[in-house]
């Protein structure tokens, strides 16, 4: 039997087997409840490993899978409707696998596929690239859920919320792909190159930058909300003392401006990698401290990133901790045209 095949078997279930279902779940399965949305995924993942198996199944399995699914929900299971629109380039295959909608909420399962190369692996990130395009007001948010290494397919959960609470059935959305990141690395660890007993008190600081973002915590003393971060000194980056904890990565510099531990790094090639990450305080006991404040500017060609970290720490407590850093960072990137349209509907 085909994959589509399997696919459409599974869209098409009768009504009689939903009896069945209930008869053979009344005899041999004990009924628990569980929440919507854990159903939705235990029952999308049967269909995607169904859409997704050997070429070759036997009639029984597939009938096999039909009593599964309707045991988990009959609804939702009858609901959940194989949409099968694909496209194709550069030797990557997207697919809309099925949709699941529910009044003014869908989800939307999609796989990205290599068919010719390993350029989609188990940290495939489509590194916000994508875009929903819908001709109503809603708000959408896009997550990988599942790798299966033996396909090369990493599949998504598009998850759509039209606004106003009216019903999403019989809309149309477009969904658009540009560029993905793979062979994603993450290093989680303690930076011993830095000994933050010895931190600069007095370091060279500069406060015209191009700034491109921030986050705080907290109470921050030294920003004027009104007016951005204007009034925080920086540290100036300097190749004296730098070093990199992973590739991409550069500590470029550490010191106490106004009283408060200051950390920065430099991210290379931020547009193209989406090199991030954070730096914490851990003591001997385990307690941590995490900065208040991260500021982020743009280098002079606007290209990598640097941020600045600023913890709510004096120079006679640090002693008593030290720097570990969290970062992610990535070397491959792949650029493409991949775009879908489908409805959002099912059949009754």
């Amino acid at each position: 039997m085909k994959r589509e095949d399997i696919s459409n078997a599974v869209g098409d279930i009768s009504t009689r087997h939903i009896q069945e279902a209930e008869n053979y779940s009344s005899q041999n399965i004990a009924r628990k409840r569980f929440p919507a949305q854990k159903i939705v995924a235990w029952v999308a993942s049967l269909a995607i490993c169904f859409t997704l198996a050997v070429p070759a199944l036997a009639a029984a399995d597939v009938q096999a899978a039909y009593k599964i699914l309707y045991v988990a929900s009959p609804k939702i299971a009858q609901e959940l409707k194989p949409v099968r629109t694909s496209c194709e380039d550069a030797g990557i295959k997207m697919e809309v696998i099925s949709a699941y909608i529910n009044a003014d909420k869908a989800d939307i399962y999609i796989s990205m596929q290599d068919m010719t190369d390993e350029r989609i692996d188990e940290t495939t990130d489509l590194f916000d690239s994508y875009s929903i395009n819908r001709p109503f007001s809603s708000s959408a948010t896009c997550e990988r859920i599942s790798y299966d290494e033996k396909t090369k397919t990493a599949t998504f959960l598009i998850s759509i919320t039209q606004w106003g609470g009216k019903e999403i059935r019989g809309e149309k959305i477009t969904f658009t792909v540009d560029k993905f990141l793979s062979n994603k690395q993450e290093y989680h660890d303690k930076i011993p190159q830095i000994d933050l007993s010895i931190v600069n008190l007095s370091p060279q600081t500069q406060s015209d930058v191009n700034i491109r973002g921030w986050s705080m915590q907290g109470d921050i003393s030294q920003v004027d909300l009104s007016k951005g971060t204007e009034y925080i000194h920086y540290l100036t980056a300097t190749s004296e003392g730098s070093f990199s904890p992973v590739n991409g990565v550069t500590v470029t510099g550490a010191g106490f401006i106004a009283g408060k531990l200051h950390i920065q790094a430099y991210y290379e090639n931020i547009l193209e990698t989406d090199n991030h990450g954070s730096f914490r305080l851990v003591n001997a006991e385990g307690d941590e401290i995490n900065s208040e404040v991260s500021v982020s500017f743009w280098d002079s060609e606007r290209s990598g990133s640097y941020e600045e970290y600023v913890f709510d720490v004096s120079p006679r407590e640090i002693i008593d901790y030290a720097l570990y850093g969290d970062f992610y960072t990535c070397n491959s990137l792949t650029n493409g045209d991949w775009q879908v349209t489908f409805p959002l509907e099912y059949e009754e």
